[in-house]
């Protein structure tokens, strides 16, 4: 297979730290190889390794501790859940306390302004863990005459991922019940003498939980040390974010700005079941009502290619779609990738041409998302 790297293709280039956010855990992974990205106006380790077969395998089979760059908003007061329910396209007043739902914005066109995991922590308290953009700003002007307070809470996130992972975390904190801490709740646990917010979330597919520091008084060495001695057992190792880029490709997971954005509604984009078109009113309702609801996005496999972001798709020579991101697939042992068609129609278990880089054609087939686990099981836990 030609350009048989393990992730997808990144330029570089020099950045000055100015303006951007520097992780307090960076000192515990940084080496001469880490190449950083920017998310959330946050550094974040892109790669730490010219291969990450290695760690792929290791989330695949142990477990593995990632630092992300996930940034956690706080909505609260009287008036939050009015808020949200206007903001999001779910229903949010019947969220339970300590349980997270993934929940989208759109623009009044209709259109996907940010998507990520909100937790309710009380009656009036929210967390939204978002994806890369200036929500905050959208949150505050849609918040006139509203009793709320809208704040970031300088909250840093790890993921530890990986079959190991809940193995883990019981070593970690013994007193805990694990059949009680189920596929998207949170809990409030005390990491050896500090308590921070866990939520039995991830971004890989795999088995897995986050943690969410409380702000710059943490004791951020001590929380990241401590994970890494209780799991040396369980074969622990850390990494950049390529080997779970890879993962989440395999598992279905969507990029806001890599995969979508503002211009692609939910539906086109296969989200169609995380919009609640009987709510009184979102943001955003009225155009989604009346749009064309058929799936437009779907996976693309080709043995021969990977299909990295931006290559076109061609059926009879004609260019029908193009990629959005890909990577070679260890477990699969082939390139996988997200395609995006131009217009509707019966795509699925097409034969179509992937055009590479160099303009060679490659065959390449057109697949429904995940490309396995469809009923996330893995990450569930019931396997």
């Amino acid at each position: 297979m030609k350009n048989k790297n393990y992730g997808a293709s990144h330029k570089t280039i020099n950045v000055s730290a100015k303006r951007f956010d520097m992780s307090p855990f960076m000192s515990k992974y940084s080496n001469a190889q880490t190449v950083y990205g920017i998310y959330a106006n946050r550094f974040y380790p892109l790669s730490t390794q010219d291969d990450p077969t290695e760690t792929y395998w290791n989330l695949k089979n142990n477990v593995m501790l990632y630092d992300v760059p996930e940034k956690p908003l706080e909505i609260s007061g009287p008036d939050s859940i009015q808020l949200l329910e206007t903001i999001f396209t779910r229903t949010i007043t019947d969220l339970k306390l300590y349980r997270a739902r993934y929940t989208i914005a759109c623009t009044f066109e209709g259109g996907i302004f940010m998507d990520g995991v909100l937790i309710r922590l009380e009656k009036n308290k929210f967390w939204y863990i978002h994806a890369n953009g200036d929500f905050e700003t959208w949150l505050i002007a849609h918040s006139q005459d509203l009793n709320v307070t809208i704040r970031d809470p300088q909250s840093w996130a790890i993921q530890i991922q990986g079959p190991n992972a809940l193995k883990l975390l019981k070593k970690a904190v013994p007193e805990l019940n694990l059949e009680e801490f189920k596929y998207f709740h949170a809990l409030k646990l005390n990491l050896n003498g500090q308590n921070f917010l866990v939520s039995r979330t991830g971004w890989t597919g795999e088995l897995g939980f986050e943690i969410y520091t409380n702000g710059p008084n943490d004791d951020y060495g001590n929380l990241w040390d401590y994970f890494m001695e209780n799991g040396k057992n369980l074969g622990i190792m850390t990494g950049g974010l390529d080997s779970m880029g890879i993962r989440r490709i395999e598992a279905g997971i969507l990029d806001y700005g890599t995969d979508m954005n503002r211009m692609n509604n939910p539906f086109e984009m296969g989200l169609g079941s995380f919009v609640d078109l009987t709510k009184n009113n979102f943001i955003g309702k009225e155009k989604l009502l009346h749009i064309n609801k058929e799936i437009q996005f779907y996976g693309v496999t080709c043995n021969k290619a990977i299909p990295f972001g931006g290559l076109e798709i061609l059926e009879n020579k004609q260019v029908v779609g193009h990629t959005t991101v890909g990577a070679f697939s260890p477990y699969l042992n082939k390139g996988i990738g997200y395609v995006l068609f131009k217009n509707r129609g019966n795509w699925l278990g097409k034969k179509l041409l992937l055009r590479n880089m160099d303009k060679t054609l490659y065959e390449c087939t057109i697949t429904t998302l995940p490309f396995y686990d469809v009923l996330k099981k893995i990450p569930r836990g019931v396997i």
